[in-house]
């Protein structure tokens, strides 16, 4: 269980939960908008996320289980 909260629980909340919270935020860097600074982000901690998962949990199982 704590897989799927690592694997798809943290990336799902942060893109799909807090997208309308983070849509209000008029921050800007670099004069890019922190929306999109914010989804770009996510892109790369979302493979972090998995790949914690299947390092933590799925890399010393059976090929067969």
């Amino acid at each position: 269980m704590l897989r799927v909260i690592i694997g798809l629980g943290i990336p799902f909340t942060a893109i799909v939960v807090l997208l309308p919270v983070i849509n209000l935020v008029q921050f800007t860097i670099w004069n890019i908008p922190f929306l999109y600074l914010w989804l770009f982000a996510w892109f790369v901690l979302t493979s972090v996320c998995l790949a914690i998962c299947w390092f933590s949990f799925d890399q010393h199982r059976n090929e067969n289980s």
